[in-house]
């Protein structure tokens, strides 16, 4: 993926439900605050993301330009039109949240350490690589990232087997 494809989809999504404002969440959010980030964390090519005021039209999103959509198609790469629930972060993420502008068009971007979070708590293989090559560009600090996911709610996550996980990501990037 790279920046000039985030911000068309962005452009696209704008289009197509009429709004101006985006969370950019997942991996390719990257590509905001590093426009130019290591092609480790660039193999995706979706963007997750879904409307900030009306979190309910990301479905007309994933119709439009989700996978298998002409847009995939014709561009290849594509949108996938989710939901505030879908990135599990500390509830306090938003206040460290950063505003990126595409023209008239806002994209509301987690703090790293805050999608790393959201990357352990999915836990996939995809998921590792990305936060080891995190760990590993010093994109973030292992300390931050358990400290962040000691903010998760305990009753809602299994904080300790998460920071485990993170610390095994941590070692793995410095190998």
């Amino acid at each position: 993926m790279k920046r000039e494809e985030l911000e068309h989809v962005l452009r696209a999504a704008a289009a197509i439900i009429q709004e101006q404002s985006f969370v950019v969440v997942g991996s390719q959010a990257v590509l905001l605050p590093h426009p130019n980030a290591p092609a480790d964390l660039l193999a995706s090519r979706e963007i997750d993301l879904y409307p900030a005021m009306h979190p309910e039209k990301a479905d007309l999103i994933d119709g439009a330009i989700g996978a298998l959509s002409s847009f995939h198609e014709t561009f290849g790469y594509h949108a996938d039109g989710v939901g505030p629930e879908t990135a599990v972060m500390p509830a306090d993420w938003m206040d460290r949240a950063q505003l990126y502008y595409i023209g008239p068009i806002t994209a509301i971007c987690p703090e790293m350490h805050d999608l790393a979070v959201s990357k352990c708590v999915a836990g996939r293989d995809k998921d590792a690589d990305f936060v080891r090559a995190l760990l590993r560009h010093r994109m973030i600090e292992a300390s931050t990232l358990e400290d962040r996911l000691r903010a998760l709610d305990a009753t809602q996550q299994p904080v300790e087997r998460l920071v485990a996980w993170a610390r095994r990501r941590a070692q793995e990037a410095r190998a």
